[in-house]
């Protein structure tokens, strides 16, 4: 099975750093980029000739500067190179409308931040295991289609 890899959207250090840490702890030995605003990660995403492979997984906060998360999200779900990646909102928000807001853009899954970093650990860990491990990812002829070719 071909690694996936993990794009973090996230501009607190602290948070970048327990992330970080709390993948590998848990052996999730994916490749991680991190973009550290959202202007950052269209940018990583969306620029012609990047050498950021596609990720497998994104991890997006919504408190972001330059361009908020759910702008991010919008911007995902509304482009056809990235509408089939897995975006799960990691983030320390617990307003309804945040939750609601991110699943109506398209979110595949909301996780809140815990503030202990054991409860963290295991919250990126589950996150891991399932989107890389157990999820089937969209099938290889959507990502060939969607560049105008075919395997």
């Amino acid at each position: 099975m071909k690694s996936r890899n993990i794009l973090l959207i996230e501009d607190n250090p602290d948070d970048e750093a327990l992330t970080l840490r709390a993948l590998r702890r848990n052996k999730i030995l994916n490749k991680v980029t991190v973009a550290h605003d959202g202007a950052e990660a269209l940018e990583l995403l969306f620029t012609e000739g990047s050498d950021v492979p596609p990720p497998g997984l994104i991890l997006l906060d919504l408190k972001l500067p330059k361009i908020d998360g759910l702008e991010v999200l919008r911007r995902l779900r509304a482009d056809e190179r990235t509408q089939f990646i897995p975006v799960v909102v990691l983030t320390s928000s617990k307003l309804d409308e945040d939750i609601i807001a991110s699943y109506r853009n398209g979110a595949n899954g909301y996780v809140r931040k815990p503030v202990k970093f054991a409860e963290f650990a295991e919250a990126v860990s589950t996150l891991g295991m399932f989107w890389l491990l157990l999820n089937e990812a969209a099938p290889e002829f959507v990502h060939h289609q969607m560049e105008g070719r075919h395997p």
